[in-house]
């Protein structure tokens, strides 16, 4: 298969060895009918000149690229929802691949926009500099029966795959920390679901992630008593996801991952998007949001907001999702006990608190696009921005809000002649508008943008996404996913938002 003269292949979960993954050979689908092919996020790792053929061979029959060993199942237990289940593993997925992003891709994304708020110090969790560009995954969901399978049939739904590709392209435009999905193929069978309706159509994603090493990877050694496996793990993790991390340093890597997760929630947050299964399997070690199935971005604020049907006691709730996060974190914590001292351990999870405000405060700034002032000021300008959020309720919603005063006190005047010029008044819009004034602008230059000439914000509301599945569903037609994946990159532009 010939392929960039960028791609360079290099294997390097494949080479923990059995104890950690299963070799496996994806499903023969009737069919593979190309709905989404993401050039851009092909390109980071070389592999943009695929011709459509060479693409669906890849990805939809999964020949292995050139230079990778097959496909394996990774093997990993989890907590879900709060209760250990040690059935787990990849059971409609697999990793296909492991390659090095391209040395042009490490150069943008090391050179690009960073939020300016000099109030969060360089992180353990930094990615490293551009000279040693990142190891990216190509991981798949739908890809067939696994051993990890049990009663389940190894598919993803065509609606599943839609919904995946929407989440993913807004959070990255909202500068979340994000998996993307660099394909979806439409497989030709009808599959049998109980909680939509069915028969229902099939389909295969190909994520593009940093990591597929899960909290629950570790928790299936720490599980079986695999000292060594933790170990082996540890130094892994370290070595190319978190150099900066000493070899052998157990609390030093939990500080890094506890710093990532502080980073990833807070964007969450300042995105309004609930995950909805912040179970120990759905997070990794790099800090990168993955694996959307009923997640949602809220109307309006609201802190009990879920977004699964079956979470009826809110567990994985907009506001909860910290207290969720740091949960797993101590799960994370207890599998490492194997190799480190408690308090060492204890003190780097200490650390989440802190960073979560600390990332919080860097969030909102770079939300509405202003500079940090110092600790106090963003404070406040944090605190006002919540407050108006929740006096505003459903008529000012959470997405306008940012749209309107993007820019700080220079949006002033479109903000007050816009859509929602009658919320702005008020003791909470006064204290917001005092707060804001304090902030100078970022790149103010960025208000030129075409998008900011409009009166309405891009959105991802549920009936939104709906009406997209209607409309591929009813007639298969996919101008409407279509032009909302071009209205999500042209704002992803106009933001400017590095994640």
């Amino acid at each position: 298969m010939p392929v960039s003269p960028t791609y360079r292949p290099e294997p390097r979960f494949f080479d923990l060895g059995p104890d950690y993954a299963d070799a496996v050979t994806a499903a023969d689908f009737p069919q593979t009918i190309l709905r989404l092919r993401n050039d851009r996020a092909a390109a980071e790792v070389g592999l943009e000149t695929l011709s459509d053929a060479e693409w669906i061979a890849a990805f939809g029959r999964f020949e292995p690229l050139p230079g990778q060993p097959g496909p394996i199942a990774m093997r990993y237990h989890g907590h879900q929802f709060r209760t250990y289940n040690p059935d787990l593993g990849d059971g409609r997925g697999f990793l296909a691949a492991q390659l090095r992003e391209t040395p042009q891709a490490a150069a943008l994304r090391e050179g690009g926009d960073r939020p300016s708020s000099t109030d969060r110090p360089q992180a353990a969790s930094d990615h490293v500099a551009s000279d040693r560009p990142r190891l990216m995954d190509l991981g798949t969901k739908g890809s067939g029966r696994t051993p990890w399978s049990r009663g389940g049939d190894g598919r993803l739904t065509l609606k599943g795959g839609v919904r995946e590709a929407l989440a993913a392209a807004m959070l990255e435009a909202l500068g979340v920390p994000t998996s993307r999905a660099l394909s979806l193929i439409e497989t030709g069978e009808a599959l049998e679901r109980g909680d939509e309706p069915s028969p229902t159509r099939s389909a295969v994603l190909v994520r593009l992630s940093h990591s597929h090493v899960r909290f629950g990877t570790f928790q299936r050694a720490a599980y079986l008593g695999r000292k060594e496996q933790i170990e082996a793990l540890v130094e892994h993790v370290r070595a190319l996801y978190h150099p900066q991390v000493a070899a052998g340093d157990a609390p030093g890597l939990l500080a890094a991952i506890v710093d990532a997760s502080a980073r990833l929630t807070a964007r969450w947050i300042a995105a309004g998007f609930v995950h909805g299964v912040l179970n120990t399997d759905n997070l990794n070690v790099t800090g990168e949001s993955f694996d959307y199935g009923p997640w949602r971005f809220l109307p309006f604020y609201d802190p009990g907001f879920t977004a699964a049907y079956f979470d009826q006691t809110g567990l994985y709730a907009f506001a909860r999702q910290p207290e969720a996060v740091f949960w797993n974190l101590t799960q994370l914590a207890g599998c490492l006990k194997l190799i480190a001292e408690v308090e060492p351990l204890t003190e780097a999870l200490n650390g989440f608190g802190p960073a979560y405000i600390r990332e919080l405060r860097t969030a909102f700034l770079m939300r509405l696009g202003v500079l940090s002032l110092g600790e106090a000021a963003d404070q406040r300008l944090l605190d006002a921005t919540l407050a108006l959020l929740r006096d505003g309720g459903g008529a000012l919603r959470w997405e306008p809000l940012f749209f309107d005063w993007f820019g700080g006190f220079a949006s002033s005047a479109r903000a007050l002649s816009g859509p929602r010029a009658k919320l702005y008044q008020g003791e909470a819009f006064g204290a917001f508008r005092f707060a804001l004034m304090e902030h100078e602008p970022d790149r103010i230059d960025r208000l030129e943008h075409p998008m900011f000439a409009a009166r309405e914000p891009e959105e991802m509301l549920i009936e939104e996404v709906e009406a997209i599945w209607s409309a591929i569903a009813a007639d298969d037609d996919w101008a409407p996913f279509q032009a909302k994946l071009a209205r999500i990159e042209a704002a992803r532009t106009a933001w400017g938002f590095l994640a």
